[in-house]
């Protein structure tokens, strides 16, 4: 009764938002929780399409996009079914970009966009899972699948030589899907997974995982997990005690505090990221800096392409509604079109007015596939002098 009554309150709201002279679109992500260093200026990344997408003057005749924050915790389930209730019952909203984190991805998902025709594009959401989820064709992402990130790492280890590497996975969708690719993909080169081992978020001491896995042995470990939480207090407990001395880190550890935090001892750890290279990105970077967001924080980019995949979808519909969102969001992704780069939203919104094509290109070399998720590419970065430095793209 509940999911009925959430889909009929949805359909009106949908049904009226191309009338109205405001639309608004849901931010959700982690602004509490083990990413909270980092979903602030993702957000301010996605608002930056939007605000860009309202300056232009020729967005639908005048429709002003909103953007309405909801906090997803990345880690409690029912806290961001919860939020994501409030952003479609309560602030009306016709599509999410967001979430974050993988696990309370699918939450949102099956819990609120499907019952209630809502289009999600997630930014960072990477678990494999999420490539097979009953979406109803409403859910999309500009982050690549962690089923590539794994395959990257074990390749990275690989050209390294290095052979035998423990590993330890916060517990969840996330987590064990970047864990179980990168095992599958390290062990087919042949490489030896000493331990793989699941960590919680949220513990004062890890002193006992990093007994555990040191006792496994291994010439490095690989942290699967937060920044801001467990990944970080588990490389804390190994400094503390000698265990490990270079730490692969996947894309969920890649932050700025980290570093202000850790960094003399991080000196030579290594990881990867999704991230761009290119035109598009370097616009993008000028952009964001004039706008005092930090470009170089990790998924601004694809929050940015995220809102602005939502108003070009809009637009291509011809209303600011869910239906239009989820019906064009592959066309202005992909080719055949003008290409679209950061900063160009007016431009593509005239040449979509005129009955023309594009092909949004953004700030991440948007191509989605399959499912609807993005191809992407990774940074492969090391830490030198306490800082990320690149090494190459992948």
């Amino acid at each position: 009764m509940k999911k009925l009554l959430l889909a009929s309150t949805a359909t009106l709201l949908t049904a009226t938002a191309a009338l109205a002279e405001e639309a608004k679109v849901g931010v959700i992500l982690g602004f509490t929780g083990p990413l909270e260093s980092i979903t602030p200026i993702m957000a301010d990344g996605a608002e930056l399409a939007l605000s860009e997408a309202n300056a232009s003057g020729t967005f639908l005749d005048g429709v002003t996009l909103t953007p309405v924050r909801g906090d997803s915790t990345c880690i409690d389930a029912a806290a961001a079914t919860a939020a994501a209730e409030r952003l479609v019952t309560t602030d009306g909203v016709v599509a999410i970009m967001g979430a974050d984190c993988s696990g309370v991805t699918g939450a949102v998902l099956s819990n609120v966009a499907v019952p209630n025709g809502i289009p999600m594009i997630s930014p960072s959401a990477t678990s494999p899972a999420l490539s097979a989820a009953e979406d109803n064709g409403l859910f999309f992402r500009t982050a690549p699948s962690d089923a590539r990130q794994g395959e990257v790492l074990a390749e990275i280890l690989n050209e390294k030589g290095i052979t035998d590497v423990a590993v330890t996975y916060t517990n969840n969708d996330y987590g064990k899907g970047l864990a179980d690719s990168f095992e599958a993909a390290f062990t087919a080169n042949g490489g030896t997974v000493t331990l793989s081992a699941p960590h919680e978020d949220g513990k004062a001491d890890y002193s006992a995982e990093i007994g555990a896995l040191a006792s496994a042995g291994g010439d490095v470990l690989a942290v699967f997990g937060y920044t801001d939480q467990g990944g970080k207090g588990i490389i804390q407990a190994s400094i503390d005690t000698g265990a490990f001395d270079t730490y692969v880190m996947g894309d969920g550890m890649y932050g700025d505090q980290l570093l202000a935090d850790l960094g003399a001892d991080m000196e030579g750890s290594f990881g990867t990221v999704p991230w761009s290279e290119g035109e598009g990105t370097d616009i993008f970077n000028k952009l964001a800096t004039d706008a005092g967001i930090n470009p170089d924080s990790s998924y601004t980019r694809e929050s940015y392409d995220a809102a602005a995949l939502i108003a070009l979808a809009m637009m291509a519909g011809g209303e600011a509604s869910s239906k239009a969102v989820a019906d064009n969001v592959l066309n202005v992704a992909n080719a055949p079109g003008e290409p679209i780069l950061p900063g160009e939203l007016g431009k593509a919104f005239e040449i979509i007015a005129n009955g023309g094509e594009i092909d949004y290109v953004g700030a991440t070399g948007v191509e989605l596939i399959g499912p609807g998720e993005a191809a992407g590419s990774y940074r492969h970065f090391t830490v030198e002098g306490s800082k990320y430095e690149t090494v190459e793209f992948k």
